[in-house]
């Protein structure tokens, strides 16, 4: 590793030469280490730990995981070992964890390959704490006998590969996500050793293993090639084996590294009190042996038996606290350097560091503040005073939670999740656009010709049965609505169904015709071109103590683009709970008042206005800005007061709910309006609304997601950001599973008190909610607690929660509310009953209500036995569970926030059809009736001699470049042909489903040569009749721009029909007359026939589609 100008100061001083001579050949067995603070203790390691294998003993988990993020940016980071437990001793649980696992498994191995002599390192360091080092470990002997090494070029049969998994006690999957897994398909065999955070794909010529290559678990895709694999078992579970300490697998040559003695003594002493029954684990008695035979640096302070040990004495100070005062560390930094000392500051992110410097560019009466600017991150800043250095970190001089991730943690396959919620059962409802709702009845095969094909059975009202080709799966969805109520399933052939579809679709359109009637008039009338940014704009935005993500940047410059322009803003910014919308908008605001407008910030319910009011002051306090706000919570008087101060213009910001629409709140010069939740407003509000925004800028913010087919189809109407990135840093909230457990749920509260925060209790039924807080009351008789419900008059509920907000009760009892924006950083624990009972989004956003600050969150969901949920709760729970970072779990809660966004977006009306014809049918209706409107709208402009478009920024452009007509937007394929995936080449039903749906809706060839890339690389060489498959899709391309609606290739006979409605522009159009030119030269291969008023073509001898593909490319040229 490189060392940094810090490091080599460091390095230089005394005490760490000292320390290396000591480490490297020193004669005495134990070494005192005085005067060493923060991450001060991991340079000193790094610095020492040369030769030989070091074991870092830390106090806890915490501890261990910060002492190697500082160690893997110090040295090497694939010697540094985190060394945990096999199984997560989390808050009241013991859980099995894959990482643990692997983290665990690796340093074990790289031990027993120092000792062999075959490792590639002169040193290896392993980095545990009580309870890893209390779990005792295989002896090596029965590791040795136990690891399965396969290398390029063996030869060795499948049988044998499998046999020997399934006796290391490995799961045979469809796919491989987690160690301890395996999958055969066709040559190839897929496999998570416990050795290795990501797993393996073998692939065989014969019994030949011609390639071993690494794969990702999210995407299954291959990333790199090994030479070889060495398969370790589960070395944690397999009974009758042989045990010793990590210390005795080291064969007694590790140096030992103690932060604390005492307290590490005393810990595996508490271990050891309270191991179950017949467990052997390492103990008191043993430590004291260890630390008696082996070399040792202990860090002061230590116990008495130590006390006249040889000391090496350091001389550093943690990095001060600065409370977010950039004066006083300016201060800090320039005394400092007058004092002969060199400054630097950590960060990873040297956008950070900038907005530092800029920071103290713009302080008064600062001078210039120099500063050296490290691209490292340490958990802890320090100060030498011998090395005469300072090392602050960026994130306590913000104040930010700093992340660190143990290296070889194994990731979670989000991908793999949602294939999982979104995979089609036996009986689940299934929406065919032609015919309606239906239920699954498996994907059958049919013979047609001696020839085996594919098709999903649909079942319909009275047994009714159509079989859905392959080929024409784009056309069937799986039926998604908010409401868990079953749909109605259809009678095939009664026209309710098209009905149904033709009075949405004329809905929508009204719908889509005033966006963008709205839309236009806008970009008609006149706005206020707000000026550039100010000096004041940038200082703003450097204060701000998170590290902007990307989508903010964009978000941010697409605002002062909007309102730097003469037209009003319309501006809809989507994002995540928690994801930073509401700076956006302090930013926007600031913008406004700088030259001189006013701002109106709508919410909807009081609380949200005095938390925004409270967010908005405390960020803006540094500037010439007024804020006020107007709720129920203030007097006759105060209303009064503050509205005359909104008509003369002292006012700059006002935030408030719908009362701000009121006729007597007159503004005097208003710039911006900002709304919160738009979907939450009544109809009148609404209204008034409609009128404001036709001249003001109008920022709009909404946590509920907008489906992508939804954002597209809306670009023609509404200007939108969306906000897909988490931050960066922020803490994950740990997720755990529970039944009704009196003790869990008791200690959940009382450690929550114990650390001065509050509790969520949430319990979705009015009915038995005091017996709720009854329970909690007997559990913990000392809490104060409250009961939330949405039947409680709003003026007691607003009370109750707002007294929560102040701190005055510990815990909340109450419905799904809390669900909606209450902020409360304090509340960092939320228990949720009968969880299964719950939508992923539901889940996903009460989450979300805690983990707000830098304080570590917990999220319990309480559930009845396992084996009692419905097989979907259970895939639900497990999601959430698995998926607990902030940001992670949000594309699996898109699974059913989408609809919640859809019929929010669109109105209640349309929320009653989504219910009706589940949500992907009803978003594909969405997306015609656009396209229609749209091209309704071309042909008038056409005729009225405009050239006018729009683009796919959501503008309307003048003069821009029209892509050609479209005719139809389908083509149906029929064939006798074998075109299908065989079952020995994939025989998982539901992933073939998947492949099939995923093919189908392909639009791009770029798309299906990656499609088939991915295919090849998971399962193999393609077979035959799946790449046909491949031109089957290539074909409806073409068909469609050519303007044939059906296909039909049987017997060797092609027939293609034209665009069936003989209005159709498409007969007036150069594409039909450059077809018939094409035709009437290839008269004796081509025939032309007209039947029933439908024109079509017939071509012989066509033996397979990729030929049929062929034709028509021919037709093209």
């Amino acid at each position: 590793m490189s060392h940094t100008i810090s490091e080599d100061r460091f390095i230089r001083q005394e005490p760490v030469k000292k320390l290396i001579s000591w480490a490297e050949d020193g004669a005495e067995r134990c070494v005192v280490i005085e005067g060493l603070y923060s991450s001060a203790k991991a340079f000193a390691i790094s610095a020492a730990a040369v030769k030989g294998i070091h074991l870092i003993l830390l106090n806890n988990r915490e501890d261990a995981v910060y002492c190697s993020g500082d160690l893997y940016k110090l040295i090497d980071k694939e010697r540094v070992f985190f060394f945990p437990p096999s199984k997560n001793f989390s808050h009241k649980s013991v859980n099995k964890d894959s990482s643990h696992q692997v983290q665990r498994t690796a340093a074990i191995n790289a031990v027993k390959e120092y000792l062999e002599g075959s490792s590639k390192f002169k040193s290896i360091v392993l980095v545990g704490y009580p309870h890893s080092i209390t779990e005792l470990v295989i002896n090596k002997k029965s590791l040795d006998s136990s690891i399965l090494k396969i290398s390029r070029g063996d030869t060795l049969s499948h049988d044998f590969v499998r046999e020997t998994l399934l006796a290391y006690s490995f799961e045979r999957v469809d796919f491989v996500s987690e160690p301890g897994q395996f999958a055969l398909r066709g040559g190839l065999i897929d496999l998570f050793s416990y050795s290795d955070n990501r797993p393996w794909r073998l692939d065989f010529f014969g019994d030949t293993v011609e390639k071993i290559k690494v794969f990702d678990i999210d995407s299954q895709r291959s990333l790199e090639e090994r030479e070889c694999v060495e398969i370790f078992p589960d070395i944690y579970e397999t009974p009758q084996i042989e045990q010793e300490s990590i210390f005795s697998f080291a064969q007694g040559k590790s140096t030992l590294w103690i932060t604390d003695e005492q307290y590490f003594r005393s810990q595996i002493k508490l271990i050891e009190e309270h191991k179950r029954e017949g467990e052997i684990i390492f103990g008191s008695k043993e430590l004291s042996t260890i630390l008696e035979s082996h070399k040792k640096a202990l860090f002061a302070p230590v116990s008495r038996e130590f006390e006249s040990i040889q000391r090496i004495v350091f001389h550093t100070t943690p990095q001060p606290v600065f409370n977010k005062n950039f004066e006083l560390l300016a201060k800090d930094i320039s005394q400092k350097i007058s004092q002969g000392y060199e400054v630097s500051i950590l960060s990873e992110n040297p956008n950070q560091t900038e907005r530092i410097s800029s920071i103290f560019s713009s302080l008064e009466g600062v001078g210039h503040t120099h500063f050296d600017a490290e691209k490292i991150s340490i958990h802890e800043g320090f100060i030498d005073h011998n090395a005469k250095i300072c090392l602050y970190t960026d994130h306590q001089i913000f104040e930010r939670y700093h992340r660190v991730k143990p290296h070889r943690t194994v990731e979670k396959s989000e991908r793999l999740t949602i294939n999982e919620i979104n995979s089609f059962e036996i009986g689940d409802y299934i929406v065919h656009i032609d015919h309606g709702v239906g239920q699954f009845g498996g994907l059958v095969k049919t013979q047609t010709a001696g020839k085996q094909q594919e098709a999903v059975k649909l079942i319909y009202k009275d047994g009714d049965v159509i079989f859905v080709s392959i080929h024409g799966l784009h056309r069937i969805a799986r039926y998604k609505s908010k409401d868990s109520q079953p749909p109605k399933i259809y009678k095939l052939g009664t026209g309710a169904w098209q009905k149904l579809k033709s009075q949405t679709k004329s809905k929508v359109k009204d719908i889509a015709r005033d966006l963008i009637e709205l839309y236009s008039k806008r970009r008609d009338a006149r706005g206020f071109a707000f000026s550039g940014d100010t000096f004041m704009q940038n200082e703003l935005e450097a204060s701000f103590i998170y590290e902007d993500t990307p989508d903010q940047i964009k978000a941010t410059s697409a605002i002062k683009e909007d309102m730097e322009m003469e037209f009003p803003m319309d501006r809809l910014v989507c994002g995540d709970v928690g994801f930073g919308k509401t700076e956006l908008a302090i930013r926007a605001a600031f913008k406004a008042v700088a030259d001189s407008k006013q701002v109106a910030v709508l919410v909807p319910t009081t609380i949200l206005a005095l938390q925004h009011y409270k967010t908005f002051t405390a960020r803006l306090k540094d500037f010439p800005c007024n804020i006020s706000y107007i709720s129920r919570l203030k007097t006759a008087g105060e209303i009064k007061e503050t509205s005359e101060s909104i008509e003369s213009g002292k006012t700059d910001i006002i935030i408030g709910t719908h009362r701000l629409l009121n006729k007597e709140i007159k503004f005097k010069d208003l710039g911006l309006l900002i709304i919160d939740e738009e979907q939450k407003f009544g109809v009148s509000a609404k209204e008034r609304l409609r009128q404001l925004k036709l001249n003001v800028d109008t920022l709009t913010l909404t946590a509920t997601p907008i489906p992508r087919t939804l954002q597209f189809s809306l670009l023609g109407a509404r200007d939108l950001s969306i906000i897909n990135t988490p931050p960066p840093n922020r803490l994950p909230v740990q997720t755990e599973v529970i039944d009704f457990n009196e003790e869990i749920i008791r200690d959940a509260i009382n450690y929550e008190m114990e650390r001065g925060g509050q509790v969520f209790f949430v319990h979705n039924r009015v009915e038995d909610i005091r017996s709720v807080e009854e329970i909690v009351r007997r559990l913990c008789p000392g809490v104060k607690s409250c009961i939330g419900h949405g039947k409680m008059e709003p003026a007691n509920l607003e009370k109750t929660v707002l007294d929560f907000m102040m701190g005055d009760y510990d815990v909340m009892i109450a419905t799904t509310i809390v669900e909606n924006g209450i902020d409360i950083p304090n509340a960092n624990t939320i228990i949720i009953n009968q969880a299964q009972n719950f939508g992923l989004s539901d889940l996903h956003q009460l989450r979300g209500r805690v983990g707000r600050s830098n304080v570590k969150a917990f999220c319990y969901l309480i559930i009845p036995s396992v084996s009692s949920l419905t097989d979907e709760a259970r895939r639900r729970i497990r999601a959430i569970e698995t998926f607990s970072d902030l940001g992670s779990g949000f594309n699996i809660a898109m699974q059913d926030l989408d609809i919640r966004g859809a019929g929010n977006m669109l109105g209640a009306e349309q929320s009653g059809f989504i219910a009706e014809m589940g949500f992907e049918t009803y978003q594909r209706i969405l997306a015609e009736a656009f396209t229609e409107i749209r091209e309704e709208r071309e042909l008038a402009g056409a005729k009225e001699g405009k050239d006018e478009d729009i683009g796919d920024s959501g503008r309307f452009r003048a003069g821009a470049k029209r892509e050609e007509i479209a005719y139809i937007n389908d083509c149906s394929i029929d064939t006798d042909l074998e075109i299908l995936i065989p079952d020995s080449y994939i025989n998982i039903t539901a992933e073939k489903i998947r492949l099939y749906k995923e093919l189908d809706a392909i639009k791009e060839a770029k798309e299906l040569q990656r499609f088939t890339d991915e295919m090849q690389d998971r399962f193999g060489p393609l077979p035959e009749e799946a790449r046909q498959l491949t031109f089957i899709v290539k074909l409806r391309w073409l068909a469609i721009e050519l303007g044939f609606e059906k296909i039909i290739l049987k017997n060797g006979i092609l027939i293609a029909y034209f665009v069936s409605n003989q209005l159709s522009g498409y007969y007036a159009s150069a594409k039909f007359a450059s077809i018939l030119q094409f035709l009437q030269k290839q008269h004796k291969r081509f025939r032309v026939k007209e039947q029933k008023e439908k024109l079509y073509i017939t071509v012989d001898n066509v033996l397979s589609v990729e030929q049929a593909y062929n034709i028509f490319l021919e037709m093209k040229l």
